[in-house]
């Protein structure tokens, strides 16, 4: 049975909105009259109302551009959800349906809402979930198109929300790793500004009468600030201009591609950078494989999910060799960007027979190994950045304080 959005004045004359099912807008209407409630605008849900929400700026969140129903946790957590009830043995029909009743928001709602519609109408779940590209990745239509294919959907969910919610789990620990040393650096610099902007201008209008020489550290800190002072506008206009120039020439494909290339030169973030993409290719292409996607496919989807261009372009020639006869592990093998742990468990699931397994274990170490290097740099870079703030803060208190000393000793 169709789903219909509405929109309805209440008895109190309040405005009401959700999501009905019935046999056609005439019949959706009617339903909302036997409920006490003026209908003020019915629309029928499905590929035609979601594109026509899209184009119109009139979806869930409203403004010009809708917002994302679901973000990445709630993608996984939704997933999760679905996958429990089919695997069950819930028909993906009535699993929708009670996912749409305990969605946490009318958007929500209004999105499983029209996934049903469109699988009750006859349409593949996969098919549903294409017509929502906001919500739903190519990678994650082509799993389930390959798990409804394999008559294995319930199987298949659970790995996708497993893979999810490693790669989210994995994303947190970077984050969390990153956070200290970002918010020690912001007010690290916070308070040199303000020492250097205006103690330090304090300290030089009090001796500018003075015809003694002043210390030459505290010469070097007048002199510091008042450039900042009168050209700081100048170096904060400059290095936004750099930050716009730099975004716009990431755009250029050839400048990208170069760039990540040198990315992945850096010693420490360099190292780091690899093992992330390589996790998330292993594990993609783990997904896809055990969920009977062609291996050639399979490779293209995973490439696709590799931020880093050079490394993409490393996997879309792995897939020419495989494409041409190259096992997969002697087509990583040559591509040095990738890390030799895939290739090595690659070629150890060609070889038994088990690569969707070897592929998920060599993206289960590499993801291990990225936390474990990020938690290093991190425990790493905390005191150092407290070190080197305390030896600026120290240079700014000498700077002032010299001068102090000085004059006392003259007066005695």
């Amino acid at each position: 049975m169709p789903a219909y959005s509405f929109e309805a004045l209440t008895a109190e004359g309040q405005t009401r909105k959700g999501v009905l099912e019935a046999d056609s807008a005439k019949a959706a209407r009617s339903q909302l009259r036997g409920q006490a409630m003026v209908p003020l605008k019915v629309e029928p849900l499905g590929a035609d109302g979601a594109r026509r929400a899209d184009k119109d700026g009139a979806g869930p969140g409203g403004g010009l551009r809708r917002r994302r129903v679901f973000n990445a946790t709630g993608l996984g957590v939704w997933t999760r959800q679905i996958a429990g009830l089919v695997s069950s043995g819930l028909p993906l029909e009535r699993a929708l349906s009670s996912l749409a009743e305990e969605a946490d928001s009318p958007a929500q709602q209004q999105l499983v809402a029209s996934l049903r519609a469109e699988v009750n109408g006859g349409s593949t779940f996969a098919r549903a979930l294409a017509q929502h590209p906001r919500e739903f990745s190519d990678i994650f239509v082509a799993v389930i198109g390959a798990g409804e294919q394999s008559g294995n959907l319930g199987l298949v969910l659970e790995r996708l929300a497993d893979d999810l919610e490693e790669q989210q789990a994995l994303k947190s620990k970077l984050v969390g790793a990153a956070l200290y040393p970002a918010i020690v650096t912001l007010v690290a610099i916070s308070i040199v500004l303000f020492l250097v902007t205006y103690v330090v201008p304090q300290v030089a209008h009090v001796f500018a009468s003075s015809k003694h020489a002043l210390p030459i550290l505290t010469v070097i800190m007048i002199g510091v600030s008042n450039f900042l002072r009168s050209y700081g506008w100048v170096l904060l206009l400059l290095l936004i201009l750099a930050v716009l120039g730099l975004r716009m020439a990431l755009k250029n494909t050839v400048f990208r591609e170069r760039f990540d290339a040198a990315w992945l030169r850096l010693p420490i973030l360099g190292n780091l950078a690899r093992s992330y993409n390589a996790a998330r290719f292993a594990s993609t292409l783990a997904m896809l494989a055990s969920a009977g996607v062609p291996i050639l496919k399979a490779l293209q989807a995973a490439a696709d999910t590799l931020s880093n261009r050079a490394m993409r372009a490393d996997a879309l020639d792995a897939l020419v060799l495989v494409r041409e006869g190259a096992p997969l592990a002697s087509a990583l093998a040559q591509k040095k960007r990738f890390p030799g742990l895939l290739a090595m468990f690659a070629r150890l699931g060609e070889q038994t027979g088990q690569l969707p397994v070897m592929l998920q274990r060599a993206a289960k170490q590499l993801g291990t190994e990225v936390a474990r290097r990020a938690m290093q740099l991190a425990t790493l870079l905390e005191p150092l950045l407290i070190v080197a703030m305390g030896v600026v803060v120290m240079l700014i208190v000498l700077a002032v304080l010299m001068p102090i000393i000085q004059l006392n000793q003259l007066v005695k």
